[in-house]
């Protein structure tokens, strides 16, 4: 079938965590936050086996879909927890996840890869263009994402803005996933002529330096990622259901617990490979991976969302609160000020971190 022994041994773990999640869920075991955290592993584990699947995919389709196909797909865990959120009307967790999940990235993320790959290698380098060109997309798609917001907040007519919030928040939609689809053939470009990273790095790691990556057949690879997607749908509906009574029992808000849980869980696999990559010292492919994740979330994830909120019987908007829009552009011009000059340190990683361990302290208390 084409699996390695590191392939295996992370489907077994995945399938054992997922059932022990499903019988916290369904037996109600565990209390109030064993289920939560059981749920939270298993939807990391999926998240990997996601990545896997559609790194596979893309390797069998070439390796200038595979940007693509990652962009379009990698996701889909985040996407079915927010979904699941708003149709237990999580309105808090879910716009505060979307906001998460481009900052766990551009700071957390980013501030570890600097922070460890700086400790490892010393001031590393990465192409000043490349970094320019994902850096200023970022901060031109997440501009877009926030004109709801600015509109309802700053309109001249903020009372008559906010009766059009959704219709607003429709057509910002439409017009960023059309936006992502004209983006398609120069990705595509950039994904050929930029280094491919080691195969093994969106998997488990391998058992030992003498295991080669094989890549699955194309009916193994898209069969896998079905069975992974299902899989996620039904572990992000349980972890959902544990998120409330964990929230209650730990005195978090449901701001802190979307900005920071749910983001980290289902962004797990860029998480660690674009860390795993500075550490190998290919620190180009590595912001290549840990910015287009924001990136990917500002044009398909949000919009998609409040195309098929209705589907959970819910109506999502693009307009957050304040302090979330402070925290998000403050967050993205940043980190285009740090990525400018092509080359980082562990000290503008550890600012990074801290400053994102100050915004999920605020975050703490709602």
């Amino acid at each position: 079938m084409g699996f390695t022994r590191s392939d295996w041994r992370l489907i077994i773990i995945t399938v054992a965590v997922a059932a022990a999640a499903g019988v916290a869920h369904y037996a109600k075991l565990g209390g109030d936050v064993a289920p939560f955290v059981v749920a939270a592993i298993a939807l990391a584990l999926l998240a990997s086996l996601v990545g896997r699947s559609v790194e596979a995919l893309g390797d069998r389709l070439g390796a200038g879909a595979t940007g693509v196909v990652q962009s379009a797909l990698g996701n889909l865990p985040e996407l079915f927890v927010v979904l699941f959120a708003l149709r237990d009307k999580l309105y808090g967790v879910a716009t505060a996840t979307i906001v998460g999940s481009i900052l766990a990235n551009v700071l957390l993320v980013l501030g570890l890869a600097f922070l460890f790959g700086g400790i490892k290698h010393g001031r590393q380098k990465f192409g000043s263009d490349a970094a320019r060109t994902l850096s200023m997309l970022l901060a031109l798609s997440v501009a877009a994402l926030l004109v709801p917001s600015l509109t309802a907040a700053l309109g001249s007519h903020a009372t008559r803005a906010a009766l059009h919030e959704r219709n607003l928040s429709i057509v910002v939609s439409i017009l960023l996933l059309c936006l992502f689809v004209a983006s398609l053939p120069s990705s595509i470009k950039r994904q050929k002529s930029a280094e491919k990273p080691e195969p093994s790095s969106a998997a488990a790691p391998s058992d030992g330096a003498g295991e080669k990556h094989h890549s699955w057949p194309l009916g193994v690879a898209l069969g896998m990622l079905a069975i992974t997607g299902l899989g996620a749908a039904f572990v992000s509906d349980w972890f959902v259901a544990a998120l409330q009574p964990a929230i209650s029992s730990l005195g978090i808000s449901e701001a802190f617990a979307g900005l920071v849980i749910v983001a980290i869980a289902g962004n797990a696999v860029e998480n660690v490979v674009g860390i795993q990559l500075a550490l190998k010292n290919q620190s180009d492919y590595a912001l290549s991976v840990i910015l287009q994740s924001p990136l990917q979330i500002s044009l398909v994830v949000a919009p998609a969302l409040v195309l098929l909120s209705p589907i959970v019987g819910a109506s999502f908007t693009l307009v957050l609160s304040p302090l979330l829009i402070a925290v998000l552009i403050m967050a993205v011009v940043i980190t285009v000020l740090v990525v400018l000059d092509g080359e980082s340190n562990w000290l503008e990683g550890a600012t990074l971190i801290v400053l994102y361990g100050i915004i999920a302290t605020a975050f703490w208390w709602g």
